[in-house]
């Protein structure tokens, strides 16, 4: 029996090369309307499917496919009442089918879709047809990437077949699930929602050795989705690695783009984290000093820590990551470094060769970060269900026309403020961030009392060697004596509004000058007055408008 394949596709791009492959292994062609077209004007032997079906094609072409004709075709199976049946019928046994479908998806996306643009790019044919050949166990492509490999398994005489066809089955199911639920997501208004995920890694292990992991994808666009970073050196990664990953990705690109929106250009920027929050970040206008300051931010926090930067590293820079401000003949171990590209023999300087534990990832994206990425839905499981939330509403910007501010600051400190917001906001609230001289110097994170979030940040900064020198000989007395303690100053963010002026105080008496925070406390009155009292410049915007929080 002559083996027949159905094609039927939207996305006509290498369709001739690919018929004429399936003709050299001896199939027989069936295509519908534009795809029967495209092959004939290639003088490729084929049968109009609407030749196939009983009374052609109708009502404008929408309904062909849909037909028992076809189906019969797709749903028969080889035993020998069915093959009776359907050579009394006088119907072909389907063995292969290509279907792609309408851009659905691409519509819905458009700003100036309509309700029709949708339903008139509503595939039905296809995703049937891809449904009743994945039920019929045959030869199912349902994405032109799948093509070649199909090829190849058919001269290779095909091997594996069952678990092949499997494969090919389950993914013409998952494209077919993704699709209508974007349907559905479109017509309900999102009161429907949901995701088809495909898995791309499975880890060495979840949050601990006990738990099983594993990497899906689903927001096959975005640039920076964690299947688009490709591994380049290093050991399998583990649940951990991604999201600390993951957490990178979202504060370099919200450095990115908050720089970007006050000076109008994106610095060299290096963020390296320790349990998904920074522990060291800088930006400057060369990729040595980024990588510098951000070292010496929290020199004991950075061991054992995953690094991403937005800018090529060479073998001098990688030298600087494993040896900055390390003993003489000692390096730094790393669990991991992520950068657009390595060069000059760069992971060899940074890989961990007994190990393998420094795991190198590359993404081009990073050096063309856009503020657009950071608007994606993100979804969060919870008991029962997933929790569904808009993308990054807020970026600051310091010359904003509803900021309050007590007093004004330097421009250099406002850079400073710019660069701790897009820290402190992607680092788990509640949290105040501190920054220096362009440098994270103290990032104290999840706490339960905004107080002691500046006394854990100031506490950070002094333990890594970030205490001001005081002009006064008295006062550097009493510092090396240990009865008070070294100015750290800087600048300081906090995600949300101070409910007393403790926070503030704790901060203004280390010598911080500019604070960012919401209002919206009932003591905001206060709490002016305190920064007013210590010389502390104090920037406020109402809590609905920026507050930071992340992570919860």
């Amino acid at each position: 029996m002559t083996p027949k394949a159905l094609l039927s596709v939207f996305n006509k791009a290498g369709l001739v090369e690919f018929a004429q492959e399936l003709l050299n292994l001896g199939f027989e062609l069936i295509a519908s309307g534009g795809t029967a077209r495209r092959l004939k004007e290639a003088d490729l032997p084929v049968q109009d499917v609407a030749e196939l079906v009983g009374g052609g094609a109708i009502l404008g072409h929408r309904v062909v496919t849909l037909s028992r004709e076809v189906h019969a075709g797709l749903l028969a199976t080889r035993n020998d009442v069915d093959l009776l049946e359907m050579e009394k019928l006088g119907l072909p046994y389907i063995d292969l089918v290509c279907v792609d479908l309408y851009p659905l998806q691409q519509e819905i996306a458009k700003p100036e879709a309509t309700r029709e643009s949708v339903i008139e790019q509503t595939d039905i044919g296809g995703p049937t047809m891809l449904r009743s050949a994945a039920k019929g166990r045959r030869i199912v492509i349902c994405n032109l990437a799948r093509r070649q490999s199909v090829i190849d398994w058919l001269k290779a005489g095909q091997p594996n077949a069952d678990s092949f066809i499997t494969d090919l089955a389950a993914e013409a199911e998952g494209v077919v699930a993704d699709y209508c639920l974007a349907s559905a997501r479109y017509h309900s208004g999102g009161n429907i929602d949901g995701f088809v995920g495909t898995q791309v890694a499975a880890l060495r292990y979840g949050e601990n050795p006990s738990h099983a992991s594993a990497l899906f994808s689903f927001q096959r666009d975005h640039p920076l989705a964690l299947d688009k970073f490709e591994q380049v050196g290093g050991t399998t990664p583990s649940h951990i690695n991604l999201t600390d990953l993951d957490r990178l990705a979202r504060t370099v690109l919200q450095i990115a783009t908050t720089f970007e929106k006050n000076t109008g250009h994106v610095p060299c920027i290096a963020v390296v984290v320790k349990h998904g929050n920074a522990c060291g970040a800088a930006v400057a206008d060369h990729p040595e000093i980024a990588l510098q300051k951000m070292i010496m931010g929290d020199p004991m926090a950075i061991f054992g820590g995953v690094v991403m930067v937005n800018f090529v590293v060479d073998e001098s820079l990688a030298t600087i990551l494993r040896t900055y401000g390390m003993p003489e003949g000692e390096r730094r171990l790393l669990d991991g470094v992520i950068a657009p590209s390595f060069t000059n023999h760069a992971d060899e300087v940074l890989e961990r060769k007994k190990s393998g534990k420094c795991r190198m990832w590359v993404n081009s994206a990073l050096t063309n970060l856009s503020q657009k990425y950071l608007e994606q839905v993100q979804y969060r499981p919870v008991c029962g269900g997933f929790l569904r939330q808009t993308g990054v509403p807020f970026i600051l910007d310091v010359e904003d026309d509803r900021m309050e501010r007590s007093a004004p600051a330097r421009r250099r400190q406002e850079l400073d403020l710019i660069l701790a917001f897009a820290i402190g906001s992607t680092s788990l609230s509640n949290t105040i961030t501190l920054v220096r001289d362009a440098m994270l110097i103290g990032n104290a994170v999840g706490q339960h009392a905004r107080v002691r979030a500046a006394k854990l940040a100031l506490m950070i900064a002094r333990e890594s060697g970030h205490g001001l020198k005081s002009r006064n000989q008295f006062r550097r007395l009493f510092e090396w004596l240990g009865l008070i303690k070294r100015k750290v100053g800087g600048v300081a963010y906090g995600d949300s509004f101070f409910p007393e002026p403790d926070g503030l105080e704790v901060l203004a008496k280390a010598g911080v000058k500019l604070i960012f925070a919401s209002s919206g406390s009932v003591n905001d009155a206060v709490v002016r007055e305190a920064a007013a009292k210590h010389g502390v410049a104090l920037y406020t915007l109402p809590d609905k408008v920026c507050r930071g929080f992340f992570g919860h």
